[in-house]
């Protein structure tokens, strides 16, 4: 196997959110030596013979510079960045082409020659070496500058890769900073000698229609919106090494600031976050990550790269990337070996990100011009630290847990473009012609005078609620046509370019910090008194909460879905027809609700005067107007037995509609089984019944509002009675259907007749003692498996046992094990393990009613399990999806946290249907403000609770979460003195070291949270019947 060549031990940080507590790492500097005293220490001779250097700058000029022969990588640096008076030097650094053709960066702390074999021929070029997740950390405008040209080289040389309408915005934002504001016939002549794209030619029409928007847009505004884009998407700043995996698979690994990352072609599939490594090695070819043992993944990772030096360059930009993302002090020097060293020594050995950011803010930097090559806009001022608000890392960082694998995810992957600056300018000051015209040379100085107020209008536009705007986009398609879109169809919705957010500015980052969390706290203690108080009022707002949530997973069929198959033209006329006449007057029904729920809530909160006649202080009769009018839909509602069935036999039959359905339930917008959010309107009615319930609950038989409150409770209790079999069957049909994905070894998991009853954890005991399996309960069968190792990550089943003449016996005592029980089968007898008791009354309380339900049936389970074609008209006979999935869940994690059972197997937990069943009646949405056990601030979220995990938003706009939290296994609980949180309404939620407080606006709010969270972490379903001899300490 051969010696580790080169070792990197990664240490614990708390994150790389700036200000948190320090950590050193390991430098090879002497004692008492930094890098500039080491450059002029080094044995180069004071006269050596100079050596001309060629390097290609950002901007595509060549520079010849004069270096003597012997010198280090550090004096070329040092060199380039005084030549260019670049003050934000470390994000960039010098790469040149080896004899492979492969990019290798410049080590400073080693003679240039040593490292470019011919320095004399050789072109040498600035680049962009760090890429900051947020453009907002960068202080200076002439680093974005820098920045923006790196993205433009990035986009010529096909490493940026997008759809076609994104890169034709990124070059209309270059365009408006080149060339200013739109016209047609010098875009045309300055597209025709300057090419941005390799296919640009094609896109040239949507480029001019783009630039035409951009009206009034100076320099920096475009340089601050193109990395805006660029920032949200899966390509930024990632660079390709060519590898692959123990199984051969040929893979691509990249590294960020988050960690190690692995694409299969261009698509990510796994994340290894510094917080999960604990060691990055490697051996000749071989690169190997060690990771903690409490994550979900075996200990160690082994890559296949394609030389030793490719593998060794790897390991060295992931040394690199760690220190200056994750660290916050410059590493310590490593003391010399006095006899041998084993391996290499390389460690970063420039400034963190944090000491450069501290720096730019202290040095007080005076502001330098710099001239713009190709742009009419020739001069602009540098500014250190007031252009931009301050920013941290994006808090989805901590938000990762062993069960979450989706929060490993970078958190922006569709591209939203901002409002016109046009209409931003006068939001933040009076223009003057002269801003106005980006011919003009401008300057961006802040008076001191203005920035407070120019900082308060920016926190006041970011608060406000605004809405999509659609930016006038053809829809070529007569399914499209009959929609008022709030996103563009015709686009691949992974890729969308132009769903505008209200409030957005160049000048705004939408990255969360800690500092913004506490401005948003102040502003809404003054919103928070001058709003009702009434306990009716707040379960007016939970609806309105929810309802927009409801909308948006509407709007993953009606909008996203119907996207992917209009483009690829791959679902036929008639399951179209079927699908969409079903879902859309629904959908189209419901934004109507919306609007008038937002419109009564608005006059409660007296937004205007009304309220002083007491008459819109209520909600009964718009529930009332509206359930009435929602009974018409219930026919609708009826045809989803026969959407998900057809849906079901159209991607069994047709293999172009299954990739489709595949490949859309890997997009960041479809958060949950796509077939989930076809069950949503039957759902939503079980909420109406319950929060008009509580209204009811609440008011008094004479208040105004009770009677129409107890009709409309009257009208959905009338729907729901209708519904409640067909939901049911519904839910029990979508669980088989979505196991069917996740087993290998079963291909008629949706045979007739067949019910799922719960699934978890349990120790099985064999020769080698108890083995973690995972334990699938079905009405006629119980099947065991393990998580395999295979490409895809899914359980591979051991062995099923039929349940007639099964037998079950609690067993601790006659092995000595803690909650040990046997199982006897006519195949073969088994003895397992629960975690709890609790555990393990719920498991023998479902065997024995399974078993006793397969005594009553008169089909043998054989059968079931031998029988591979059934009968098609019943819901439950449709024949599985092909079990062959795209890589959800390669090398040990899933794309995103799309399926429970995985959480179920990580965290040791278990879930019946009854559970599942439970879960839709305490789904919740909205505002919490969030806090990190050790941070300072709170941060303002839209959270949605559903399917036992809590999704984060930045605003409740936004279309799909930025992380998520999967919530089996957590306690929920009131903070503890020890926890200093000194605030009204916070719940604690906890999961070994994982901390995190939850803020909510008033009591009932904060009760809701702490009601459903708690539903969710205990799973109460039955729990209470269980166990009669021991007091259930998990009830609610």
């Amino acid at each position: 196997m051969g010696e580790i060549e080169g070792t990197y031990r990664i240490l614990q940080t708390p994150g790389s959110r700036l200000g948190a507590q320090k950590t050193s790492g390991v430098s090879t500097l002497e004692p008492g030596q930094n890098l500039l005293t080491a450059m002029a220490s080094s044995p180069a001779k004071a006269h050596e013979r100079d050596l001309p250097v060629k390097i290609k700058m950002l901007d595509n000029t060549v520079e010849v510079l004069d270096i003597e022969s012997k010198c280090y990588g550090q004096t070329l640096l040092t060199e380039v960045y005084k030549h260019l008076n670049l003050i934000e030097s470390d994000y960039f650094g010098i790469e040149f082409q080896n004899i492979q053709s492969y990019w290798i960066w410049l080590e400073p702390m080693k003679p240039v020659i040593k490292q470019v074999r011919r320095p004399k021929t050789t072109m040498l070029r600035l680049a962009v070496k760090f890429f900051p997740p947020d453009p907002g950390q960068l202080q200076e405008e002439y680093t974005r500058y820098l920045f923006a040209l790196q993205i433009k080289r990035d986009l010529a040389e096909e490493r940026l890769t997008c759809s076609d309408n994104t890169a034709a915005l990124l070059v209309s934002h270059l365009l408006q900073s080149e060339i200013g504001d739109f016209d047609e016939s010098e875009d045309r002549e300055h597209l025709k000698t300057n090419q941005y794209l390799p296919n640009q030619e094609k896109l040239e029409g949507k480029i001019l229609e783009f630039h035409r928007k951009h009206v009034g847009q100076t320099p920096a505004e475009s340089d601050f919106q193109v990395l805006e884009i660029a920032r949200k998407l899966e390509m930024y700043g990632i660079r390709f090494h060519l590898a692959s995996d123990r199984e051969g698979t040929k893979i691509n690994l990249a590294v960020s600031h988050m960690g190690v990352l692995v694409f299969q072609g261009n698509t990510k599939i796994n994340t290894f976050n510094w917080s999960k490594v604990r060691k990055l090695s490697f051996k000749r070819k071989r690169f190997l990550i060690k990771l903690h043992p409490e994550g979900p993944y075996q200990d160690t990772l082994e890559f296949l790269l394609g030389s030793r030096d490719e593998c060794k360059n790897f390991w060295k930009i992931c040394v690199e990337y760690h220190t200056f993302f994750r660290l916050f002090d410059q590493p310590k020097p490593k003391a010399k070996a006095v006899f041998f060293t084993r391996g290499s020594s390389f460690r970063y050995s420039g400034r963190t990100q944090k000491q450069l950011v501290d720096y730019i803010k202290d040095s007080g930097m005076k502001r330098t011009p710099y001239e713009r090559r190709h742009s009419k806009v020739r001069a602009s001022t540098r500014t250190s630290n007031t252009d931009v608000p301050k920013q941290s890392v994006p808090f989805t960082e901590g938000l990762r847990t062993p069960g979450s694998p989706a929060s490993t995810a970078a958190p922006f992957h569709s591209v939203h473009s901002l409002t016109s600056p046009a209409s931003i300018l006068p939001m933040f000051a009076e223009p003057n012609p002269s801003s106005l015209d980006p011919r003009a040379s401008y300057t961006r100085i802040p008076d001191k005078t203005t920035a407070a107020p120019v900082e308060e209008a920016g926190r006041k536009l970011m608060q406000q609620p605004g809405s999509p705007v659609l930016q006038g986009l053809p829809v070529d398609h007569a399914q499209l046509s009959s929609l008022v879109l709030k996103s563009p169809l015709g686009l691949t919705p992974g890729f969308q370019v132009n769903a505008v957010t209200q409030g957005s500015s160049p000048l705004l980052s939408p990255v969360l910090s800690d500092a913004g969390g506490a401005r948003i706290e102040e502003d809404d203690e003054m919103k928070r008194k001058r709003c009702p108080t009434d306990k009716a009022y707040f379960i007016a707002k939970e609806i309105l909460a929810t309802e927009r949530t409801y909308l948006k997973d509407l709007e993953v069929i009606t909008v996203w879905f119907r996207s992917a198959v209009i483009k690829e033209n791959a679902m036929p006329e008639g399951l179209m027809t079927l699908l969409f006449s079903n879902i859309d007057p629904i959908y189209e029904f419901h934004r109507g609700f919306l609007k008038e729920i937002e419109q009564r809530l608005s006059l409660w909160e007296g937004r205007s005067n009304a309220h002083v006649k007491g008459d819109f202080q209520r909600i009964g009769d718009v529930m009332l107007r509206n359930m009435r009018a929602l009974k018409e839909f219930t026919s609708y509602l009826q045809k989803h037995d026969e959407v998900l069935t057809e849906l079901e036999k159209a991607t069994k039959r047709l293999k172009k509609l299954e990739m489709v359905y595949k490949e859309f339930e890997l997009q960041k917008v479809c958060y949950l089984p796509l077939n989930t959010f076809l069950l949503k309107p039957i759902q939503r009615l079980m909420h109406y019944k319950l929060i008009l319930g509580r209204l009811c609950k609440h008011y008094t038989a004479d208040h105004r509002d009770f009677a129409d409150c107890r009709s409309a409770l009257k009208e959905v209790t009338e729907m729901t009675s209708e519904l409640q079999h067909s939901l049911i069957r519904l839910e029990n049909f979508q669980k088989l259907t979505e196991l069917q994905h996740d087993l290998i070894g079963i291909d008629n998991l949706t045979a007739p007749g067949r019910e799922f009853i719960r699934e978890g954890c349990l120790y099985k005991l064999t020769k080698k003692g108890l083995q973690q399996r995972m334990f699938f309960l079905f009405s006629d069968m119980l099947l065991y498996t393990s998580k395999g190792v295979t490409g895809t990550n899914q359980f591979k089943i051991h062995g099923h046992l039929s349940l007639h003449g099964m037998l079950v016996e609690e067993s601790e005592n006659e092995w000595s094990v803690p909650h040990c029980f046997t199982i006897y089968s006519a195949q073969k007898t088994i003895v397992v393990a629960a975690s709890t008791r609790l555990e393990m009354g719920k498991w023998m309380e479902d065997l024995n009613v399974a078993i006793e339900m397969a005594k009553k049936s008169t089909e043998k389970s054989e059968m079931l399990l031998e029988n591979s074609v059934c009968n098609r008209s019943n819901i439950f006979c449709s024949l599985a999806v092909s079990p062959e999935l795209p890589p959800r869940y390669l090398l040990g994690q899933a794309q995103r946290p799309n399926t429970i059972t995985h959480v179920c197997w990580y965290r040791n937990q278990s879930l019946s249907l009854s559970d599942y069943l439970c879960m839709i009646q305490n789904q919740l949405s909205g505002y919490l403000l969030r806090k990190f056990k050790n941070s300072n601030g709170w941060q303002k979220l839209w959270v949605v609770f559903t399917n036992f995990c809590l999704f984060f938003y930045k605003t409740h706009q936004d279309d799909y979460p930025l992380a998520s939290l999967p919530l089996l296994g957590y306690t929920v609980s009131c903070p503890v003195e020890t926890d200093g949180i000194q605030k009204d309404h916070v719940f604690k939620l906890q999961f070994k070291s994982h901390v995190y407080f939850f803020r909510a606006e008033s009591k009932y709010t904060f009760e809701r949270w702490m009601e459903v969270i708690k539903r969710a972490t205990s799973s109460p379903a039955r729990s209470s019947l269980l166990l009669p001899k021991e007091k259930d300490t998990h009830t609610d």
